[in-house]
């Protein structure tokens, strides 16, 4: 039987249930930039973010009972007479209030590993606390169903192997718990990447038999457990590179509009939700691993102003190559890479890194910049960026609108040197979250995609009825 039929052959008919558990937002402002959120009894849920680069906000759906709980004593014996979802739950509110605690009070932190400081960073003392409580209490339940290739399995080679390489690393985790009953998050694992490989038929335009997969993989899921009923998914997630991934997900409502997808296509204008999704940066390795990736010259010998090269994928490059493309030797403009020049180290010769968005808004040259130590130049609409709930991309990137391409060269030469210096070196320093690293490390990028996952699940709360 094959991977379509089989997985077909899982799905019933399924009614919605009749169960409809309380998502409750608890009023805390965590930090600036970080999530702070406000709720009041009968109201929907609204998201604020004070020095956000994009305006927060969703509601929930109307048949969900929105309201306020108080805090619970932190002693045992208070936590002994709570049921398993509410000790979850508790620890989480005290979580909230060690993050308060640390923001307010300008706490600093011991760490054998690093300790987050610098401009960088929206508020370094909240996500250092964050991300220690995170290593101490965040866990994921993994459902065991599916087979492989479709499920628990994903290439991690090419363009998109991030995706194969994280569900990899997330399955075999520490954070990783076998009790669901213990879960904070619940990762439906299966690969888009997988079911355009597999599920797809070449050349046909359709969609439709993979969003089914996905479909019946989820009625599958919520007719052998409670969880996914009882948040309307708000408590579980799905991780993707493919660019089709946003519309794989509109298979089933609630993952589309509810859940946290973690995906490399984080297209504000094409239903990319900051305060609920994650975004994942695409990051190509071509020999499976950072070797020959990591470094470059200081900042003071690089000759070249700005460099690119790349196919003429969508109206962005298309603009940039007619404005550039061998009009100014300062500005390595270019469709094909003359064979006498090495990508990389035209990347390593340059003080500016052109990373334009191509068909889709993902690419894997912002994260090759940061490696290579040149300051990205973000050429991007409707891009939501990789951990900006925890880093200010103003300090490390450039930032420049479509309409001022013609004017690519002024706008570079017009930031002072002293400026360049300075993001130049953050960039250096922030790269070690967008490392990939076998096994992961702590603060790659793997644990910043975790870390981005528990920050979403601090921003609501799941009650039983």
């Amino acid at each position: 039987m094959n991977v379509c039929n089989r997985v077909s052959a899982m799905r019933k008919s399924s009614s919605s249930s009749s169960r409809v558990l309380c998502i409750i937002l608890m009023q805390l402002i965590l930090v600036s930039g970080f999530f702070a959120i406000h709720s009041s009894r009968g109201s929907g849920l609204v998201f604020s973010q004070e020095n956000f680069p994009w305006p927060l906000g969703f509601s929930l759906p109307s048949t969900t009972n929105v309201s306020i709980t108080s805090d619970l004593s932190n002693s045992a014996n208070a936590l002994k007479k709570l049921s398993k979802l509410e000790r979850v739950e508790a620890v989480l509110r005290q979580v909230r209030a060690a993050i308060r605690q640390a923001q307010s009070e300008n706490q600093t932190f011991e760490d054998p590993d690093y300790v987050p400081s610098g401009p960088m960073y929206r508020n370094p003392q909240a996500f250092h606390r964050s991300y220690l409580e995170m290593e101490k209490h965040f866990r994921i339940y993994v459902y065991e169903e599916g087979e492989p290739p479709v499920f628990h399995y994903c290439s991690s080679q090419g363009i998109l192997g991030i995706e194969g390489i994280l569900i990899h690393q997330i399955e075999m985790s520490k954070f990783v718990t076998k009790d669901p009953e213990k879960a904070h998050v619940f990762f439906l694992p299966f690969s888009v990447y997988s079911l355009v490989s597999y599920v797809y038929i070449v050349d046909s335009h359709q969609k439709k038999p993979m969003q089914n997969t996905a479909a019946d993989y989820i009625h599958n899921i919520s007719r052998k457990y409670p969880y996914w009923n009882r948040s309307l998914g708000y408590d579980h997630f799905m991780l993707a590179c493919h660019d089709w991934a946003p519309k794989i997900s509109r298979a089933v409502r609630n993952l589309y509009k509810n859940s946290i997808r973690v995906l490399c296509n984080a297209n504000t204008s094409e239903g990319f939700k900051p305060s609920i999704d994650v975004s994942l940066p695409e990051i190509y390795l071509p020999q499976g691993n950072m070797e020959g990736l990591i470094g470059g010259p200081p900042s003071w010998d690089r000759s070249l102003l700005v460099f690119y090269a790349g196919g003429i994928h969508g109206y962005i490059r298309q603009v940039m190559m007619e404005t550039w493309e061998n009009k100014d030797t300062e500005v390595q403009i270019h469709e094909y890479l003359p064979n006498n020049l090495s990508y990389y180290g035209m990347i390593r010769k340059s003080k500016y890194c052109i990373c334009p968005s191509g068909y889709e808004v993902a690419s894997p040259r912002m994260v090759e910049a940061l490696y290579m130590g040149c300051v990205p130049v973000l050429i991007k609409d409707h891009y939501a960026k990789p951990f900006a709930d925890v880093l200010n991309w103003d300090t490390f990137a450039v930032d420049i609108p479509v309409k001022e391409i013609p004017n690519l060269k002024k706008i570079l030469l017009s930031i002072p040197q002293r400026k360049y210096l300075r993001m130049q070196k953050r960039g250096t320093q922030v790269r070690k979250h967008f490392e990939v690293n076998f096994p992961p490390k702590r603060y790659d990028v793997f644990h910043m995609i975790l870390h981005s996952i528990w920050l979403r699940r601090l921003n609501i709360e799941v009650h039983e009825t």
